[in-house]
């Protein structure tokens, strides 16, 4: 047997306008009332920011207590983690802007966020390659990999681009050993390259290769490329790998974290270009040709984080990306920890009320009855059964 249902003949302006109304009113309702939801992996990420935070206080300390005075126009947040324009620890040219908005210690979370994304668990083996360019996400790294215990293996440059860790004798490996020595980190890396050009120092005059190599030896470390090497870029990509290797003693190396830009880690320019910020898992094939230790990783099916482009991670993460903030962000403020999410009985509600408005003035012969009066109804007639 055929189901018999009743369709109005007309359907009123009036019942349209209504119709409309409700769905606007119900997207504003919708949208304007979305609730915070605490992110995955929320204790990890504050634990890790808190790390972090002491970390950069204790770095500031040392700072000031080796007579580097902050400058608060440069530094407005006085972290302490913006070093000079131009300095013999320097190697590069860099953004004074990135560096300001990576003193940041909500990135040691988004870290933890990516470490737990490419499978990162407790005791596993991470490979680390850390530039001096940017000791504040160095430190977030640390703090990231020390709060999930993972077993770092990290190869640091002593050089740093301006405004990075470029104090003579204040270089990123004097603070890495100095949160080692306060025992707020377990690990410290296990061997330190010049940096610069091909992250082995060609260009640098004397003075430079002096001051990095005294750093070096400060701070107890191998040297890995001596400022009189012969070898070449793939014999330096090659060294680095026979690094990691040796020191995973037969384990397997679960991941690769590079922070900065340099070649060796990365590749030269085409490579930078070719390998996204954040998490990558494939070697994209306009790449395979390129040597650099982040490639050689992803051959292997290791995957990669790449900590460069500071803003763009800042946004993804949802973080405070105002370089010129005048104090570091508190821990627990971002995105990365709570993210506004619609609220589903909203939803489900309001979808309710879009259907039954459609089923009351387009399927049944309520609106008819309720919009319709007088001579006008009559010309319009009764509402005609339907099959």
């Amino acid at each position: 047997m055929k189901k018999v249902y009743w369709r109005p003949r007309y359907i009123s302006r009036m019942a349209l306008v209504l119709i409309t109304a409700i769905s606007l009113g119900g997207l504003l309702v919708v949208e304007f009332n979305r609730v915070p939801v605490e992110q995955p992996y929320y204790q990890e990420k504050v634990a890790a920011a808190q790390l972090a935070t002491r970390c950069l206080e204790r770095i500031k300390q040392e700072r000031l207590a080796r007579r580097y005075p902050i400058d608060p126009e440069n530094d407005p947040t006085e972290s302490g983690l913006i070093g000079l324009a131009i300095s013999p620890a320097t190697s590069t040219y860099g953004m004074l802007q990135a560096k300001q908005m990576s003193i940041n210690p909500n990135f040691a979370a988004a870290i933890v966020d990516m470490l737990k994304a490419v499978g990162v668990k407790k005791n596993d083996l991470v490979a680390v390659g850390c530039s001096g360019s940017f000791p504040a996400m160095n430190v977030c790294l640390v703090s990231a990999l020390e709060t999930l215990g993972a077993r770092p293996i990290g190869i640091s440059s002593a050089a740093a681009s301006q405004w990075g860790a470029n104090l003579p004798d204040f270089l990123w490996i004097d603070m890495e050993k100095t949160l080692y020595d306060s025992q707020l980190i377990s690990f410290r890396s296990i061997a330190a390259s010049l940096g610069g050009v091909e992250d082995r120092g060609l260009g640098m005059d004397s003075e430079t290769i002096d001051v990095l190599s005294r750093g070096i030896e400060r701070a107890g470390l191998p040297l890995i490329t001596p400022s009189n090497s012969t070898e070449t870029f793939s014999q330096s990509v090659s060294r680095r790998m026979e690094l990691y290797t040796q020191q995973a003693v037969g384990g397997r190396i679960k991941a690769y974290v590079n922070v900065g830009g340099g070649t060796t880690s990365v590749g030269k320019s085409l490579g930078k270009r070719l390998l996204s910020s954040g998490p990558n898992y494939k070697l994209p094939k306009a790449a395979r040709d390129i040597d650099s230790v982040m490639t050689q990783f992803l051959a292997k099916d290791v995957p990669v984080i790449h900590l460069v482009r500071v803003e763009e991670l800042a946004k993804r993460y949802g973080l405070n990306v105002n370089p010129k903030r005048r104090q570091i962000p508190d821990v627990g403020l971002g995105e990365v920890f709570f993210r506004k999410e619609y609220n589903r009985w909203y939803v489900v509600g309001v979808l309710a009320a879009i259907l039954g408005s459609l089923y009351t003035f387009i399927r049944s012969d309520w609106g008819f009855r309720i919009f319709q009066h007088g001579s006008h109804r009559k010309d319009l007639g009764h509402p005609e059964p339907m099959v």
